[in-house]
């Protein structure tokens, strides 16, 4: 009778692991699911209910390898990609940005260049821009104890203060003499070291005039140098796919002797371009760009111009707003997608239909002038839609649309007559060189008297365009929005 007993017990234990077993596997897997279903639905989307998330991932491995990296740690892109599609399930459908709680703490290693050319942007009478700009980039970087600084010409020198002896510094040119060979700069070395030196987590920032100056120039014609120029720069980067490079310009106070490439240096006193060059992986900009903490960093205050080389494609987050008031016709939202619309009918008198489409336009790292200029845009569909595109303001947000609004940046709005039985709205934000670049150039830098010398580099697009080249993949958009109607 015992044994029958102890038989019937063994039975009923193994039922109860087998039931717990079949309820993990019915909650997304060891309860995964079930617990983003409950942090998006208890409104609790903070660091700490995405470290109980990666709890479970990391506690079965097996399970979610889909989610860890070879060296086992979270693939945060993964993680949030999978995040939100659970999140669009809901209704309304809600969406998480988690690529902020994954990022580590970031080093930040600045090369700061001291040659011929650049001495003048930093003298005691000048407005010190050059120097306030990089002050902010250490300043504005969350981790001040993670800073290391380098002196840059035709090598890569340390820097023989500290971090707060250089942001005190009045004259940090006068205090680094004697650093290096200022009468010309290694680009190829410099980049070539700094890309190298780069450990995972650590951005790099070269402060320059992005004059190419090598040595022994003598008797070497303008256009030859600007195609060794542009043929150089595509040889740094392009075996280097994961790096992005962004492009800061901004004006400065120069005061001082000017070194021109075919000519005798002359004294000029003016305003003169100079760069911030900021070096990362690709993946780390990404998670930067997501993380408000990085804003003033990667955009410091002064910028005139900005590109980044090297982004890829950002899946951008849209819902269109059922109930917003340029909205012309009707249409119902499908329960399928947030950006599909069914049941369309243009206006009974004009046969246009009108809808606005609210969209995370964040992830693209760009400025709002770039963002809702129409020109940066392709729009296509066949009744011939076309679009305005605008920032939301506070004011936008109300009670009724705020399941909308909220995580989005901008609002677009599509108008057009539809006449069909279905079509697609496709709108494409384009990844082209910028203009700003061919503006910014020129091919002679002897005469200060000359039209554009303040505002314009000497060869700059020809780097810059190697550099796009290095990249380039035949891909040249940065993300993508399509809406799909049918009646």
């Amino acid at each position: 009778m015992n044994m029958i007993r102890r038989v019937l017990q063994l039975a009923s234990a193994a039922s109860l692991v087998i039931c717990a077993m079949l309820i993990m596997s019915s909650c997304g897997g060891g309860g995964l699911e079930k617990t983003i279903k409950r942090a998006f639905i208890e409104g609790d989307t903070t660091q700490a209910r995405y470290d109980s998330i990666c709890s479970i991932i990391k506690a079965n491995p097996g399970s979610y390898a889909q989610f860890l990296t070879e060296s086992g740690d979270i693939n945060v892109e993964a993680l949030g990609k999978y995040i939100n599609e659970v999140g669009s399930k809901l209704r309304p459908p809600m969406t998480w940005n988690i690529m902020g709680y994954g990022l580590k703490e970031l080093t930040l290693t600045i090369y700061f260049e001291r040659s011929g050319s650049m001495t003048p942007y930093d003298t005691p009478g000048g407005g010190g821009q050059l120097k306030k700009a990089v002050n902010d980039l250490i300043n504005f970087f969350p981790a001040k104890e993670g800073v290391k600084i380098n002196i840059v010409n035709d090598n890569i020198y340390p820097y023989s203060g500290t971090v707060d002896s250089f942001l005190q510094d009045r004259n940090i040119y006068e205090s680094t003499s004697g650093t290096g060979n200022a009468s010309y700069t290694d680009f190829k070395l410099i980049f070539e070291k700094i890309i190298q030196a780069q450990k995972p987590g650590n951005v790099s920032v070269l402060v320059t005039d992005l004059i190419y100056s090598p040595q022994n120039t003598a008797d070497v014609s303008v256009e030859k140098i600007l195609n060794e120029e542009n043929s150089v720069a595509t040889s740094i980067f392009k075996t280097y796919k994961g790096k992005s490079i962004i492009v800061n310009q901004l004006m400065g106070d120069y005061n001082g002797m000017y070194y021109p490439y075919n000519g005798a240096p002359f004294s000029y006193n003016g305003k003169r371009p100079f760069y911030l060059i900021i070096v990362a992986d690709s993946a780390t900009i990404d998670r930067m760009s997501a993380d408000d903490r990085y804003a003033k960093f990667l955009r410091p205050n002064g910028v005139k111009n900005s590109y980044r080389f090297n982004q890829a494609q950002s899946n951008l987050n849209c819902k269109v707003v059922p109930d917003w008031k340029d909205n012309v016709g009707r249409f119902r939202l499908s329960h399928d997608s947030d950006c599909e619309l069914t049941h369309c009918e243009g206006d009974r008198e004009t046969g246009i239909i009108c809808f606005t489409v609210a969209a995370n336009l964040k992830p693209l790292n760009k400025d709002d002038a770039f963002l809702t200029n129409i020109n940066n845009y392709a729009v296509q569909s066949q009744s011939g839609f076309e679009i305005t595109i605008r920032a939301i303001k506070p004011s936008d947000v109300t009670n009724n649309n705020r399941a909308y609004l909220d995580g989005m940046t901008h609002l677009i709005t599509a108008k057009g007559k539809f006449d069909k039985s279905r079509d697609e709205l496709s709108i494409t934000l384009n990844n082209q060189f910028p203009s700003w670049i061919n503006e910014s150039s020129s091919t002679g830098d002897t005469n200060p008297a000359a039209p554009g010398f303040a505002t314009t580099t000497f060869g700059l697009n020809r780097f810059l365009q190697g550099i796009f080249d290095a990249f380039s993949a035949g891909d040249d958009t940065y993300g993508k929005i399509s809406i799909k109607l049918k009646n």
